[in-house]
């Protein structure tokens, strides 16, 4: 079915996605580095799989040289907000899974307890990645990750 949408919703969303980008171009020439492609689809609140980022790369990347130009991400990039692909799982599934690993019921989780979870199950993150998020979102004066408030520091709102 055909999308019916006005032509200032699409200048939005393309304004959006380009402030992104741009945010990430550090040589200001319109590229970023693929490494930073993640970051930016996160940032943009789509949340692909591992191989859908894979695929998504593939078709934006310039020629295997590790940059991407805006000028091809900008139109899949639109493609993909306005038909909704990669969303957010919901925050009440987020905080169960969490619940679930918090088998004691304190509302946090040792710094140790997660990395273990996050690098070595499912889609699992990479040190680099497990120590920006502890950076980032760790209690450090208690050494602990308060869950609760973690959720709510990662769930975008889907109405912005």
């Amino acid at each position: 079915p055909a999308v019916c949408l006005c032509l200032s919703e699409l200048t939005e969303v393309q304004k959006k996605i380009r402030a992104t980008f741009e945010a990430f171009d550090y040589e200001f020439n319109n590229t970023v580095d693929v490494r930073e492609i993640g970051t930016i689809i996160y940032a943009l609140g789509c949340f692909p799989s591992q191989k859908d980022l894979h695929d998504f790369i593939a078709q934006v990347e310039e020629d295997h040289t590790g940059w991407i130009h805006l000028d091809k991400f900008l139109p899949a990039m639109t493609e993909v907000l306005l038909e909704h692909k990669f969303p957010p799982i919901p925050e009440d599934l987020v905080l169960q899974a969490f619940e679930v690993l918090d088998k004691e019921k304190k509302g946090y989780l040792d710094p140790e307890e997660l990395t273990k979870y996050m690098t070595q199950e499912g889609e699992p993150f990479t040190q680099v990645e497990m120590d920006e998020m502890l950076t980032a979102h760790a209690d450090h004066e208690k050494n602990c990750i308060c869950y609760k408030d973690l959720i709510s520091q990662l769930t975008i709102d889907p109405d912005l």
